[in-house]
């Protein structure tokens, strides 16, 4: 393999994660660097990693910028040619590392990828924040190889072939660190919440490709940090949404895909309130104005918009609840 490799787990208020999955980290990276980078926590995080791991390397933010900007900061610290951003609340698996380190090297335009990704309270089942790998349909809505919407798959071998997708996780991306630092990094903006998948985007952008890796395998609790039903959570995945669309679309496309995404916005946000669900109806409201004020950072030229292989021409929404699909399979891809 010839290449240096550092695995870099975000840490905030995990210290419950730390003690259940770090001996796996441990175990089953060898010879690669282990990093611990602590977005401030305000629990025993640190105390728990020096009483206990000293001869890991731990970088103390002084404060929480959150997964974008805790990740800028501390990888700015980390020489190495490929960086494994890995959350906490991950297990890995024996050779983990190797297979995705390999299959990148085989083409030099993949600068991002991430292995198989399943749940690990289910584990015969994909989990809901990569499964096997990321796409976007044409108004920006996520989902992935054996996860649409929340509908997850049994992982019965369909999707073991290693490929090029749209978008990596975040809970395990694997990229180049030169690339990294040549496309800006993470977006601090965002916070946290599809950083990674305005990341790949901006990197396809540049005629570079992400990819999925079917011989690795790893388990992701997922909520870690932000549980499914916070408000925060929602505001964040709305607003991040749109800026997203805003960044990467064309001048000529975003206004009709806004128009449609706003309707569908705020349909989402009545569903929640008849749900009980007031404070994160609340919360797709403040994130559209909120979106409205912090696009005007961003330029509107040099970009390449819809014309992604991997951005799927039809509208998921309508494929999932009008259609009923409930695989990627199913789709007309």
């Amino acid at each position: 393999m010839n290449s240096t490799v550092a695995v870099v787990i975000l840490n905030y208020n995990g210290r419950n994660y730390l003690e259940q999955f770090l001996p796996s980290v441990i175990e089953h990276s060898h010879p690669h660097q282990i990093i611990i980078a602590d977005n401030a926590s305000t629990d025993d995080s640190v105390a728990f990693l020096k009483e206990n791991y000293p001869l890991l390397t731990l970088i103390e933010l002084a404060e929480n910028t959150g997964y974008a900007g805790g990740y800028n900061r501390a990888l700015k610290h980390v020489e190495a040619d490929y960086f494994v951003l890995l959350n906490s609340d991950v297990e890995v698996t024996p050779s983990w590392i190797d297979p995705v380190i390999e299959y990148m090297q085989a083409d030099e335009q993949i600068i991002a990828c991430q292995p198989k990704v399943k749940s690990y309270h289910k584990k015969d089942y994909f989990e809901y924040a990569g499964a096997a790998g990321g796409f976007i349909d044409y108004l920006g809505y996520p989902f992935c190889r054996g996860r649409i919407f929340s509908t997850l798959e049994k992982d019965e071998g369909q999707y073991d072939n290693s490929q090029e997708v749209f978008w990596a996780t975040g809970a395990c991306l694997f990229v180049k660190s030169k690339a990294f630092f040549e496309l800006g990094m993470l977006d601090e903006s965002f916070f946290a919440h599809m950083e990674e998948i305005d990341f790949c985007w901006r990197a396809k952008n540049k005629g570079y490709k992400i990819a999925y890796c079917s011989n690795s395998i790893v388990y992701h609790v997922g909520g870690g940090t932000l549980q499914a039903e916070s408000p925060f959570k929602t505001y964040l995945n709305f607003r991040n949404n749109l800026l997203m669309l805003y960044k990467n679309l064309s001048i000529a496309e975003f206004p009709a895909i806004y128009k449609l995404r706003r309707w569908l916005d705020f349909m989402a946000a009545f569903q929640l309130f008849l749900q009980g669900k007031a404070k994160n109806a609340k919360a797709v409201y403040t994130a559209h104005r909120d979106f409205k004020s912090m696009r005007l950072k961003y330029s509107t030229t040099d970009k390449l918009g819809l014309s992604h292989a991997q951005i799927y021409s039809k509208s998921i929404v309508r494929e999932y609840f009008a259609k009923k699909y409930r695989k990627f399979s199913e789709l007309n891809f």
